[in-house]
């Protein structure tokens, strides 16, 4: 009996022991500090954020509204946000009238923090994408966008503007069809017997010219010059006007597109060690390469569908986290789901704060022009640093 067990506690110190390898990289004291250290960006850039508009705030006061107990302790309140009211009825039962929030709260939770959590959506889907692209090109000069996965979704966003405007509602949908449609086509001409990262790059540039082109060109036909703003601002990428329906569309996709990023993490890893070594440890190099590019599609997709194009923060955002935590993709996909994130709200606060600041006039520029003004600079220095950046 005493034989037995021993065995049973050697058999579950075992266990625990593997349970403790599995998952202790989480505790990599650098993937930790970047967690951390980017939660705090967010934390404040969002206080920031909802502390300003038309209805004046302070900061505390924000803060207040944003932790009101009569939200956070109430269930019906978070799922009439998170879900709709009709969903949260029909999980809840609940048929009365909701209590009363202050004006402050209902300010806060209605408009101005679903602007926060969109952006850390969008921040979080474009550097998983990019990461993932960055994997499967063994490029690190692409991005989510690389394999024309912007221009597609762009010329739709344009085409419905201008030409099917009826559609306008479904646009977030068309946007992230045309979006897979295009790296349909940019997997298409790469392919001959097989693609490599080579004919994938050059595949994407030509789409995204051909795309782009098409693009500039739609603009002459639209009449309305709102209907041109409206466009300017989907294809520069904007969080404008966003509000809990946003959530709620980018939301699920975004789930499924991180658990099968870091599901995929070890694929990633071996694909950077080169097709020869891959094949050689039995992967099938397209089927995975395939797969890895329609995660990558799909969080860029989620992405696009509620923000539009936002440039550069998916070619950044991999980078940034590689210096801080190393190339391990396991290591990397969690670092990005922070660091996206607070990259991506800090630059919201620069959109929205920026021009009232500068020029005192109540205006903000569309979030892309500001990870275009901040990834630019940051993508030359890393050019500098590493002359090799740009080999294919």
């Amino acid at each position: 009996m005493s034989g037995e067990r021993s065995a049973v506690r050697g058999g579950a110190s075992t266990s625990r022991s593997a349970g403790t390898d599995r998952f202790g990289w989480l505790l990599d004291p650098k993937l930790v500090s970047v967690a951390v250290g980017s939660l705090a960006v967010v934390v404040v850039a969002g206080l920031v954020q909802v502390s300003f508009g038309a209805y004046s705030m302070t900061v505390g006061e924000a803060w207040r509204a944003v932790l009101d107990p009569a939200v956070l302790l109430d269930p019906r309140w978070l799922l009439n946000f998170l879900v709709g009211e009709e969903l949260m009825r029909a999980i809840t039962g609940f048929q009365g009238e909701l209590p009363e929030l202050s004006h402050g709260t209902l300010i806060v939770w209605n408009i101005r923090l679903p602007r926060v959590i969109v952006g850390a959506i969008v921040g979080m889907n474009l550097g998983v994408s990019g990461a993932i692209f960055q994997a499967v090109t063994r490029n690190e000069l692409a991005s989510p966008f690389i394999l024309g996965v912007s221009s597609g979704a762009g010329l739709m966003i344009l085409l419905t503007l201008v030409v099917f405007g009826g559609l306008s509602a479904f646009l977030p949908l068309i946007a992230a069809l045309g979006g897979a449609v295009a790296f349909l086509i940019v997997y298409a001409i790469a392919w001959k017997n097989g693609t490599s990262p080579v004919r994938l790059v050059l595949a994407g540039v030509i789409v995204g010219t051909v795309f782009g082109s098409l693009q500039t060109a739609l603009f002459f036909f639209a009449d309305d010059i709102g209907v041109v703003q409206s466009a300017i601002q989907w294809t520069t990428g904007s969080l404008t006007g966003t509000d809990w329906a946003q959530v709620r569309l980018a939301l699920p996709w975004t789930v499924v597109a991180v658990l099968l990023s870091i599901a995929g993490s070890r694929q990633l890893n071996l694909l950077l060690l080169g097709e020869q070594t891959a094949k050689s440890l039995g992967m099938s190099i397209e089927r995975v390469r395939f797969a890895l590019s329609g995660v990558a599609v799909l969080a860029a997709a989620a992405s696009i569908a509620v923000a539009g194009i936002v440039s550069f923060v998916g070619l950044i955002v991999p980078h940034m986290v590689r210096n801080l935590v190393g190339s391990d993709y396991k290591r990397l996909i969690v670092g990005c789901l922070f660091v996206g994130p607070a990259l991506m709200v800090a630059a919201d606060v620069g959109a929205r704060l920026g021009m009232s600041v500068l020029t005192g006039a109540d205006a903000q520029i569309p979030v892309g022009i500001v990870t275009g003004l901040v990834g630019g600079p940051y993508f030359l220095y890393l050019m500098r640093r590493r002359q090799n950046m740009g080999e294919l």
